[in-house]
């Protein structure tokens, strides 16, 4: 399936299972006439294969380009499903890439952790972060701030769906590379 087959039926899932024509107030606080929830199509099997696959193929140029990247995470949970999927997918590539799941508070017991899946980096590794859904970029900030804090560096942010309201702009502005695999625009067709 070619690229413009799997983002032609990645539209259709979204347009099917995540995106709501309805008055909703984001996580911004941003008060908003529609929604975009993409866990739905996130846990569906065919739309986490595609969208890793297309999120895979991003880091790939980006390493071709010389860029060293030993893995990817962000913020739980809607960033979880995007990094295992990813992880997945490049299990087979000479340098796969690992996962780091970001918790949004400190584990209470055990290891106290705000990172998992840390055994599988060393300081200073390269991660790209990745969000399910960008608006503002307020919780994709706090992901970058948090893996650093972890030992770990950000070289990039690779949203699944750009809202399209400041959330790029914002991420750029803090020095952070962005792409999406699906922008709002190519949603409302």
């Amino acid at each position: 399936m070619t690229n413009t087959e799997k983002l032609s039926q990645l539209l259709e899932l979204i347009r099917k299972l995540s995106y709501q024509k309805r008055e909703v107030t984001l996580a911004s606080g941003k008060k908003s006439d529609f929604y975009i929830d993409m866990k739905n199509t996130l846990l569906h099997p065919v739309g986490i294969k595609i969208i890793s696959e297309l999120i895979a193929e991003k880091i790939q140029q980006l390493r071709r380009s010389g860029l060293k990247i030993k893995g990817v995470g962000g913020l739980t949970m809607g960033a979880d499903p995007l990094s295992t999927g990813v992880s997945l997918v490049t299990a087979d590539w000479e340098e796969p890439l690992f996962a780091v799941y970001i918790r949004k508070e400190p584990k209470e017991h055990g290891t106290q952790a705000w990172l998992e899946g840390m055994k599988n980096f060393t300081q200073g590794d390269n991660i790209i972060i990745l969000e399910d859904v960008v608006t503002t970029g307020g919780s994709t900030l706090k992901s970058i701030e948090r893996a650093k804090l972890g030992g770990l560096n950000v070289v990039g942010v690779i949203t699944a769906v750009d809202r399209q309201e400041g959330g790029a702009e914002n991420i750029k502005a803090s020095g952070q590379r962005f792409d999406a695999v699906v922008t709002k625009q190519m949603i409302l067709g």
